[in-house]
């Protein structure tokens, strides 16, 4: 079973090139916004790279604590609970929005990037499991 989980780890990896993907595409929509221009394409692609990007983080193993910023709010049961209220606000409104906005949008690259908004509230929900997870195992108020 540990093989298993280490396998998922480093799987969980591919998190960074694609982040980095997103970051390629982001900067040229900022660009484009600086001009007064909204590329809906490029925000598109940011989107849906950073929804795959968290999906793929979930896969980490949740049993140990990347940093000691993550270590200090997982550890708090304050500071857990509150961080796994706004992963769920997020997760709940970029979801929400993307299913409004696929019903209002009518033109394709508009219905596009409502796709994307709603690909990155589900790459949230997946991010929601593995904080539930790491709240789980490492608040100190239940050791």
């Amino acid at each position: 079973m540990n093989s298993f989980r280490q396998i998922f780890h480093r799987i969980s990896y591919l998190q960074y090139p694609l982040l980095l993907a997103a970051l390629v595409y982001y900067i040229p929509f900022v660009q484009a916004l600086m001009q007064k221009q909204i590329e809906w394409g490029l925000l598109n692609q940011v989107l849906i790279l950073l929804g795959v990007a968290f999906s793929f983080s979930t896969l980490q193993d949740t049993t140990t604590t990347q940093n000691k910023v993550s270590k200090k709010v997982w550890t708090d049961p304050f500071w857990g609970k509150a961080m796994l209220l706004l992963i769920a606000f997020m997760a709940f409104a970029f979801i929400v929005s993307g299913l409004v906005a696929t019903l209002y949008w009518k033109t394709d690259l508009s219905q596009s990037v409502a796709v994307g908004i709603t690909v990155l509230g589900i790459g949230l929900v997946g991010i929601l499991k593995a904080a539930i997870e790491m709240f789980e195992n490492h608040r100190s108020d239940k050791q």
